[in-house]
């Protein structure tokens, strides 16, 4: 298993599907009030909405720390943990200015994974509603996208405008998928981009990396939508 590290204006084309844009206009700001006694996690600025996760998700995953196999090795990088695998090529994605671990990216299969924990309400998903901020934007884009009903439930399958340089020009487009799962008081979001991506048949491989990624919500109370932090890892062979 490699590391790596790269800024966040250094993203090649595969992984800026996900980039800048799209993180910032998904998981915007919330403004909650700021009572002291005010459990964060239950304050919903949203209309309730349904939970969105596979009927299996808590015996195969993507799993809560509460319910990893605590024997197995993971990758500590503080909000999520990643299994190692031979193959698998890890990066994470650090804003320039802050310096801040924003995504963490999987290059594994001839395809790239990146992920994102995000806190949640206890009783409600986030997905549904992410899922239609982003569809909106691709299409503002310029790009094309449909929803499908896939392994992980509702999914988008996108082609995405291909930015080449600074001026805005476009060279074609990449194919993306945008996966989520609402997990207990948390919401993972992946990007699929690479083979798995414009071959959905052919993705059981990246799929199941997905499926092994473990969130690591905390006890600290956040607002939902609030990025559950990510550090650079503390050990390659960390217990969960």
């Amino acid at each position: 298993m490699k590391f790596g590290r790269r800024k966040r204006d250094e993203l090649e084309v595969a992984e800026a599907v996900a980039g800048d844009a799209v993180i910032a206009e998904t998981t915007p700001e919330v403004d909650i009030a700021t009572d002291a006694d005010a459990d964060l996690d239950e304050v919903d600025t949203v209309a309730p909405t349904d939970k969105s996760a596979p009927t299996d998700r808590a015996d195969n995953g993507p799993h809560d720390e509460t319910e990893a196999n605590l024997v197995r090795p993971y990758v500590d990088l503080g909000g999520v943990k990643v299994l190692p695998r031979e193959g698998l090529h890890l990066r994470l994605e650090v804003e320039e200015g802050s310096q801040r671990v924003v995504a963490v990216g999987l290059d594994y299969d001839e395809s790239t994974l990146q992920v994102q924990p995000f806190a949640a309400p206890r009783s409600t998903g986030l997905w549904h509603e992410i899922r239609a901020q982003i569809a909106d934007q691709i299409e503002r884009q310029g790009g094309r996208v449909e929803e499908v009903d896939g392994p992980f439930g509702p999914e988008l399958r996108a082609l995405v405008p291909v930015v080449t340089d600074g001026s805005g020009t476009t060279d074609g487009a990449r194919a993306a998928r945008f996966v989520g799962v609402d997990g207990p008081r948390w919401f993972l979001r992946g990007v699929i981009a690479g083979k798995a991506a414009e071959q959905p048949d052919d993705a059981a491989e990246i799929e199941e990396l997905f499926r092994s990624v473990v969130v690591v919500r905390g006890t600290t109370p956040m607002p939902p939508r609030d990025l559950i932090p990510l550090h650079m890892p503390k050990s390659t062979q960390s217990a969960v």
